[in-house]
């Protein structure tokens, strides 16, 4: 191993060397130069302490486990400020210029907060007592953008590839994320029972849950099963289909509802089933949500019979 040399980056001055693994970095948490050199110097002295193994080390054992996109995205994010530091120089300073660089970049802080969340997952992943101390974004309040029954007629209307259609009308009648939906194999679809099964086997992920079929999703997927070519239920070309937010985007453009996403639809789902009355409950199930609290603190305002009881009392 290299002994480290000072280098300034963003700033903020680095310990750099190179070792079996590539070039490493590690913070020295300081601007001036002075301060720097004696860190670098301490650092040098005692190698043990701060050259372990990188935030990039945790991470990449955390995917090779998961094997999911969503962490993959949220690391391509992540990586320029955490990849080369140690979980211990992981603070609320080092979070803040994070979520202040993504804020800048147009993240919501949602988005942002999603994407900590999987750096504290892959952190206690390695090491459950992990020293990193992580700092979220305030939490943003509930959603309430959702399409009315006009716009969903025009964005279906807009989708000109039969992929985007099926992925369109399945977002809908599932509310499933837009993963689970891609994930989608014939072998979670019953046609028997009528039943689409959007987790698999007996695991439990987030949001999978299992839900009838409309009668529009089952004439939608009986068709697809005919021309089907793969053995997932979004396809194109022959191939799976594994990003859609492009041409989903294109078809929210066309229909003249160009802020949907494909996770609004999902929303969209909830905010009409607790707009017919449908109780909590049930919604939560469709959602896949183990708590209920959850699907109340969003939807329950939708409900024709929210605050009914309550509001009852001063009818005077």
């Amino acid at each position: 191993m290299q002994s480290p040399k000072l280098k300034l980056y963003r700033g903020s001055y680095y310990a750099v060397w190179r070792d079996a693994r590539g070039t490493r970095r590690a913070a020295l948490r300081t601007k001036n130069r002075e301060e720097a050199l004696a860190a670098l110097k301490a650092l040098a002295e005692k190698p043990g302490s701060m050259l372990g193994p990188t935030v990039a080390d945790a991470y990449h054992a955390y995917l090779q486990d998961k094997e999911r996109q969503r962490p993959k995205d949220a690391w391509k994010r992540l990586m320029p400020f955490f990849a080369q530091i140690t979980p211990e120089q992981v603070d609320r300073p080092t979070c803040r210029r994070y979520i202040a660089a993504r804020r800048e970049a147009g993240a919501g802080d949602g988005t942002i907060s999603t994407e900590l969340i999987y750096l504290r997952a892959a952190l206690r992943f390695v090491n459950p007592n992990t020293p990193a101390v992580i700092e979220m974004p305030p939490k943003p309040p509930p959603r309430s953008d959702h399409l009315t029954p006009e716009q969903y007629d025009a964005l279906l209307a807009a989708a000109t590839t039969p992929h985007v259609r099926l992925f369109i009308i399945l977002a809908l009648a599932t509310a499933g994320r837009m993963t689970a939906l891609l994930e989608l194999t014939w072998e979670q679809v019953d046609f028997e029972r009528g039943q689409i099964r959007l987790g698999q086997g007996v695991s439990r992920l987030k949001g999978r849950a299992t839900v009838p079929m409309t009668r529009r999703a089952r004439e939608a997927l009986e068709q697809a099963a005919k021309a089907r070519q793969t053995d997932f239920v979004i396809e194109y070309g022959g191939k799976p289909v594994t990003k859609i937010r492009k041409a989903f985007a294109r078809a929210a453009e066309r229909g003249g509802i160009p802020w949907v996403t494909p996770h609004v639809l999902r929303h969209t789902a909830a905010v009409w089933m607790a707009e017919a009355g449908v109780p909590m409950a049930q919604i939560a199930q469709v959602l896949g949500h183990t708590n209920t609290a959850i699907t109340e603190r969003v939807y329950a305002r939708f409900s024709p019979d929210f605050l009914r009881s309550a509001t009852a009392v001063l009818d005077r």
